[in-house]
């Protein structure tokens, strides 16, 4: 499993403290970049007939072959009345079936419809426009040092989706 910068013996640095916190501009600096992804992904797929969050509900199926509700919301961050409401739109949109588990019909197994499919096969087109217009200003050091110390934060929380991505660093 993962292992936390506590469990190894280092204490996490204490960067800010309630008389410099005024300053402090990483929060905002994250948040507005995550708006901002999601905003030029949702003028990417305006198209398509899908937010930004369907199509990571489609990439997130597709690239981790993940088949469960309660799996999507682990990954994804959503509780699951939200994540209800995000496959229904889904099935509406006729992008993924929700079946009964033949073994427990308690249990929902996720598929994609062919329509589902042929959106999920453009994420790798649909991801790198979107991606190179927010990070193409970037010099390629500079994106892998970014993309690094954001694993490295998230692998820290124990986030589950950059843990699977990353492996235990």
């Amino acid at each position: 499993m993962h292992t936390h910068l506590s469990e190894l013996g280092c204490k996490p640095m204490s960067h800010f403290s309630p008389e410099n916190f005024q300053t402090c501009t990483i929060g905002m600096l994250l948040g507005r970049a995550a708006l901002l992804k999601d905003r030029i992904l949702d003028a990417h797929l305006e198209g398509e007939g899908v937010t930004a969050a369907q199509f990571k509900v489609l990439i997130i199926v597709t690239q981790y072959q993940v088949d469960t509700p309660a799996e999507l919301c682990r990954y994804l961050g959503l509780d699951s009345g939200s994540m209800t409401r995000m496959l229904d739109r889904l099935e509406h949109k006729g992008l993924i079936l929700r079946n009964r588990c033949p073994d427990d019909r308690r249990q929902v197994r996720l598929a994609l419809t062919a329509d589902g499919q042929r959106l999920a096969d453009r994420v790798p087109e649909v991801g790198a426009a979107a991606m190179n217009e927010l990070v193409g200003v970037l010099q390629p050091e500079e994106l892998q040092t970014l993309e690094g110390l954001l694993a490295k934060v998230l692998l820290n929380a124990g986030d589950p989706l950059t843990i699977r991505r990353f492996g235990d660093r």
